[in-house]
């Protein structure tokens, strides 16, 4: 396929509104992929070049792709950052000053720029492309930035204008086609197996590798019985199981009887792959954080006894001289690329193993949660780097409520409740796993992880600022949309507003993103990635929200979403999670269901 193909599926991905014509233009992108070149157009469709949990950044910063358009397009630095200034969108400088040269080059000598070169008129193929993106990723040494921005001038001069605009995209990590994976995996279904809905065939797969190109590579060379024949691989990350929520210890109990009780430890998700000597790691968004964790990978060698396992850890900042473990703010601080090994002498972590996926060459996720711990005793070497968590088997609700003070007292979230007999349910959120924190029961006490989809501008004071109240959502799990909850004006700072601003607008779009659900119109919309915490006084019902709205109940009535009073935001997830790991609508519901009406 010609990467000018693909790009003007992008274009149609881009301007649509709806995530049914989404799914449809993906579908027929998918029917025109041959089976050599499916895997490439998928990661490309994810603005990648290789699956997320592969450290394989192509790492070019706004600058050196301003550079790269300058060279192809024989200008100024200066003058494409000021285009980009201008439009807030490197492609869209792409497209505009290509357009520019080429109405002067054609009242001069009705000639565009890439006529004047024969030897750029050759068309660039998707292979062409992913194997010079590929080059630039893997570009190191001396003269770096030099040699990538060369490699990526070279690829746009051979480049039609809406191929450009999308090639300069990709290095940024912008591409702004507002695709999730549910949708490919929509579009999957629908071009092979002729129906979206049959998306369920294939999460399987996807939860147990995270790879949607092997996926899609695997159905169209061995149809749907290869993919369901797809297991866990190390080195390929294995989707979280969440947890849902109950209001009270008794409640716990009498839902699952008999549990497995663990501390909620306030830090980051860390998967542990060891495979031989080699350890890889990575976040609950699938992002390869091995590089920033040194002393995880040193504890991981030292004390995990098996050739090959998977564990599933949480990992928390530590301070070696008052021997307290800290809030998750300071965790945070260690998701960096540069300064690691002085930030984790300043800020050691530790990792709570909680459980084990794998173990050499053999699954554990369809094995009782009772196995799989005995398994993980047997195989994690007592140290102070990774460490056992603390588990108990309990029945009685007074025992529970006891081990929830005892975590609360020791500056933790509360504990994690599951049932000893549940298999890990990758990628699902279940009453196997329940969690339970500081006073749940009674008016909104618990956090919610919320999506900024857009912003309003500022009045007065915040004018400034650009920003002053965001648009917030939380995930529909079962349609893939985000549909609107509140909006927020307090709990952030003049540094945090005018950091929001900057980040936002790196990610706005020209109208309502297709897998966006609201009847509110912001200022700005932005792409659904920023996720926040955010602490409210209670849920309750609104008419102006889309959150768990229905268009009409039993007696022909519009039923009311969900919407937070007095929302107030807590702290930033950058990084930790994906926006579908926010808060579901079917959460929210049940958290409204159990608050106690005063």
């Amino acid at each position: 396929m010609l990467f000018s193909t693909l790009s003007s599926y992008f274009e149609k991905l881009e301007a649509t509104a709806s995530r049914l014509a989404l799914i449809d233009i993906l579908a027929d992108l998918f029917k025109h992929s041959s089976k050599e070149e499916i895997e490439k157009i998928i990661y490309l469709t994810q603005g990648r070049i290789a699956p997320f949990f592969e450290a394989t950044e192509i790492g070019m910063a706004e600058k050196q792709v301003a550079s790269a358009i300058a060279a192809s397009l024989n200008l100024k630095r200066e003058e494409v950052l000021k285009s980009y200034s201008k439009l807030g969108d490197m492609g869209l400088a792409m497209q505009s000053l290509n357009l520019k040269i080429k109405n002067q080059k054609s009242k001069i000598v009705h000639l565009t720029l890439l006529d004047l070169d024969t030897d750029s008129k050759k068309p660039l193929s998707v292979q062409e492309v992913l194997e010079v993106l590929t080059q630039i990723a893997k570009t190191s040494g001396l003269g770096t930035v030099e040699k990538r921005q060369s490699l990526l001038a070279n690829l746009l001069r051979r480049a039609d204008e809406k191929s450009a605009k999308y090639l300069v995209r990709i290095p940024l990590g912008n591409l702004r086609l507002g695709v999730g994976d549910p949708t490919i995996l929509d579009g999957l279904a629908k071009a092979k197996l002729g129906d979206k809905s049959k998306r369920k065939l294939l999460e399987g797969a996807y939860n147990r590798t995270s790879d949607l190109g092997l996926i899609a590579k695997t159905l169209w060379e061995k149809g749907l019985g290869g993919v369901s024949k797809l297991q866990v691989i190390v080195g390929k990350p294995i989707r979280s199981e969440l947890c849902e929520r109950l209001p009270s210890a008794e409640k716990v109990i009498e839902k699952m009887k008999i549990v497995s009780v663990q501390p909620k430890y306030d830090g980051f998700r860390v998967q542990i792959h060891k495979d031989g000597e080699k350890i890889s790691m990575f976040s609950r968004n699938l992002e390869n954080m091995t590089n920033m964790l040194p002393e995880l990978i040193t504890g991981s060698l030292k004390q995990i006894k098996a050739k090959s396992a998977i564990l599933d850890t949480e990992a928390l900042a530590y301070n070696p001289d008052s021997e307290e473990f800290l809030p998750f703010q300071e965790t945070t601080k260690r998701r960096r690329k540069y300064n690691i090994e002085e930030t984790a002498k300043v800020l050691p972590l530790r990792a709570f193993a909680f459980d084990i996926l794998y173990k050499d060459g053999q699954s554990l996720i369809d094995e009782p949660l009772s196995k799989r711990l005995e398994i993980l005793n047997k195989t994690l070497v007592p140290d102070d780097t990774l460490i056992m968590a603390k588990t108990q088997t309990i029945s009685d609700p007074k025992l529970l409520n006891i081990m929830l003070e005892d975590s609360i007292s020791k500056g933790l979230e509360g504990v994690v409740i599951k049932k000893l007999e549940s298999p890990y349910a990758a990628g699902g959120r279940n009453f196997n796993w329940v969690k339970l924190k500081r006073a749940q029961s009674g008016e909104l006490n618990d956090t919610i992880d919320c999506v900024i989809l857009g912003y309003v501008f500022g009045k007065g004071k915040r004018t400034a600022f650009g920003a002053g109240a965001l648009l917030v959502g939380v995930y529909d799990d079962k349609k893939d949309e985000f549909v609107t909850v509140s909006k927020i004006g307090t709990g952030l700072s003049d540094e945090e507003w005018q950091e929001i601003h900057k980040r936002a607008d790196k990610i706005k779009v020209a109208h309502k993103p297709a897998r966006v659900n609201s009847v509110i119109e912001p200022s700005v919309w932005i792409k659904p990635e920023i996720v926040i915490e955010v602490l409210a006084d209670e849920i309750t019902r609104s008419p102006i929200h889309t959150a768990g709205s229905a268009k009409q109940n039993s007696s022909g009535e519009k039923e009311p979403g969900y919407a937070l009073r007095f929302p107030r935001l807590v702290s930033f997830r950058t990084g930790d999670k994906k926006p579908e790991d926010a808060t579901t609508v079917k959460e929210l519901i049940e958290m409204h269901r159990l608050q106690n009406k005063k």
